[in-house]
């Protein structure tokens, strides 16, 4: 082998290798999940815990977050201290390890390009000659080859999914199933430890964090039922934001302690998939009911004084009916699959007519309405969603972000309609982002504030991407929305309200109040609650001509001429 292994003495436990990559790293030389020094050396790594980066926190951090156990919940991740022996963390390349099998991340093809980097390099030219030969894997499988110039045995190569929001679910699976397809097939060669890099490239897009979550799950539920048969799961990291994402997520999965496990059961994401790993959509499960134990003859003693007439007859078979029905039983919503069907319905009788509104450019708005149940589950959905993602992409165009209080004491949102790109704003991310910045704001009275200068030069939104928007945001949105503040509206914008207080919303949409300058405005939003847009001061002006106003260049305040 072209590998020499290095004395242990002389190489830090869990450290990271050198650029020559010329060297073998066992699994002595790195500290297990569960050994005590662990805590202190992956805090070591990041040195001062206040320059951490805040956007991971450390889920431990604060004790009193922990509460009494978890407000009483059971732990879906108890402390397993043998399963948490065979869990490592270490950063650096997968390929350094001597281990079983490591994993590479690959496309169908098994091109070396889309591979992971520098494995083939340090594998030899006998690797690519192999998986030539295998005729591809496909999306969520896997498949073995030899190692070649590697300290490792084999080398398990899968495929990623490709990420879009609207397909989150069947991503996810889908990568859950390449973290187990990799664990079947290293037992299935009689092998026992394994090095897993993080399986996804940002060509697929999927989101770090999300996928983290699924890889750290899956290893779980896995070694849960597996654990006689793997030694060892090393999870390997080459950078730095992928490193502290497992420093904080290991805990919540493989907690180490009775701490770490009421941590873990407030810091859990609501959705963490069933005992694969894989989420679960309750509308595709399949329902079996049990039949109810036949009740006993004595519990229908038969009047037998009494003349059998139909009812009698009657309400004999109703008290024995009754008796199959428990409260429980009772108190169930309709059954998905039927109210399903039931909207199919709605919806085929709604699109079967015809369609004035969307032929007049307004967009679909024939779907049928959605019941209370229904808005909730749908609004939870979108919220665990965008809970699991980073759209600071979104936050960055400022198109929606809080201000401070109108002078009823509410507070504000702020929408800019010219930062509203549509040709270049994943919209689908948009509504994400809505939802979870709305989320906090719409639990009491709020009031928004639309800056329409200059919107006027942009493309808008049909009317039926409007209708579904505020489905999503649901009824608490609706009944605590007490204003919305619209200024520099055209005449366009205004007959384009009037529409949808006739076709989308009556509620919402009547409690528009216009302002056709800054300081009619400021009569319902004083000036220092809210960040206004260089562009929106200028469009005033060019607007109303300056009529009675002073602008303060260097505060942009607007003032009364005297």
């Amino acid at each position: 082998m072209m590998y020499q292994a290095i004395p242990t003495a002389t190489t830090p436990r869990g450290g990271t290798p050198t650029e020559s990559g010329d060297y073998v790293v066992t699994l002595d030389q790195i500290p297990r999940w569960s050994d005590v020094e662990q805590r202190s050396s992956l805090e070591g790594e990041t040195g001062d815990p206040a320059n951490s980066n805040p956007r991971y926190a450390n889920p431990l951090a604060s004790s009193s977050e922990a509460g009494s156990s978890g407000n009483g919940m059971v732990s879906k991740f108890p402390v397993d201290h043998e399963i948490n022996s065979r869990i490592y963390l270490w950063r650096g390349e997968p390929w350094n390890l001597e281990v079983d099998a490591v994993v590479n991340s690959t496309n169908e093809k098994l091109d070396e390009a889309h591979s992971s980097p520098g494995l083939y390099v340090a594998a030899g030219p006998g690797l690519a000659e192999q998986c030539a030969t295998l005729g591809g894997v496909r999306t969520g499988m896997a498949k073995v080859t030899n190692a070649y110039d590697l300290p490792a045995r084999r080398v398990i190569h899968t495929v990623g999914p490709k990420y879009a929001v609207k397909y989150h679910t069947a991503a996810e699976n889908a990568l859950s199933h390449c973290y187990r397809s990799c664990l079947e097939l290293l037992i299935d060669s009689g092998l026992q430890s394994i090095a897993m890099g993080c399986i996804y490239t940002e060509a697929k897009n999927y989101p770090r964090e999300p996928a983290a979550h699924v890889a750290i799950r899956t290893v779980r539920r896995f070694l849960e039922k597996q654990k006689d048969k793997i030694s060892a799961v090393v999870f390997c990291t080459t950078t730095s934001s992928d490193t502290e994402i497992y420093k904080r997520l290991l805990p919540l999965y493989f907690p180490r302690d009775e701490h770490e496990e009421e941590v873990a059961i407030l810091k859990l994401p609501a959705d963490v998939g069933d005992e694969n790993g894989d989420t679960v959509i309750d509308e595709r499960k399949i329902r079996i009911q049990t039949l109810p134990n036949k009740p006993s003859p004595r519990s229908f003693p038969t009047p037998l004084e009494r003349p059998t007439t139909d009812l009698t007859l009657l309400r004999r078979n109703s008290n024995h009916l009754d008796s199959y029905l428990d409260p429980a039983f009772m108190s169930l919503i309709k059954d998905p699959d039927e109210r399903r069907k039931e909207q199919w319905e709605k919806t085929a009788q709604a699109q079967s007519g015809f369609n004035f509104v969307k032929l007049l450019g307004f967009g679909d708005l024939g779907g049928p309405p959605l019941s209370a149940a229904e808005e909730y589950s749908l609004h939870s959905r979108y919220l665990a969603k965008a809970n699991s993602l980073n759209l600071s992409e979104i936050a960055e165009m400022k198109i929606v972000y809080r201000g401070g209080v109108d002078t009823e004491g509410h507070p504000v949102m702020v929408v800019v309609g010219a930062h509203f790109l549509l040709r270049c704003l994943d919209l689908e991310r948009f509504v994400l982002y809505v939802i979870k910045e709305f989320e906090p704001v719409i639990q009491k009275p709020y009031s928004i504030v639309y800056f329409h200068s200059a919107a006027s030069l942009q493309v808008q939104p049909d009317l039926g991407w409007m209708k579904r928007l505020e489905q999503i945001l649901g009824r608490k949105h609706q009944r605590n929305l007490q204003a919305i503040y619209v200024l520099h509206p055209t005449f366009h914008l205004k007959a384009t309200i009037l529409a949808m207080q006739v076709l989308v919303d009556n509620v919402v949409w009547k409690k528009v109040v216009y302002a056709d300058r800054l300081l009619q405005l400021f009569r319902y939003v004083p000036r220092e609650q809210l960040t206004i847009p260089d562009f929106v001061f200028q469009h005033d002006l060019e607007v109303n001509g300056g009529k009675g106003l002073i602008v303060d260049p260097r505060t942009k305040y607007v003032y009364q001429r005297p």
